[in-house]
């Protein structure tokens, strides 16, 4: 499994856009949370608990995969 760089973390809301607002972390993305009717959510190691509880759409059981290495 390799580092992706390039996917930075969303978390821990996990907004798009002009909703990106709390959204500045510049962390590499380790984790991508399944949302529903929402594009997954990627997020760092610091993030993954608060988006788990705070992003929206996020499903519960939560489904986490790992997409990268910290």
């Amino acid at each position: 499994m390799s580092v992706h760089r390039d996917l930075r973390c969303r978390g821990p809301y996990g907004g798009e856009g002009a909703d990106a607002e709390g959204t500045a972390c510049s962390d590499p993305a380790v984790f991508e949370i399944a949302r529903h009717r929402l594009p997954p959510l990627r997020v760092c190691p610091v993030h993954l608990g608060p988006s788990l509880l705070m992003a929206s759409g996020v499903l519960w059981p939560p489904e986490i995969r790992l997409v990268g290495r910290p």
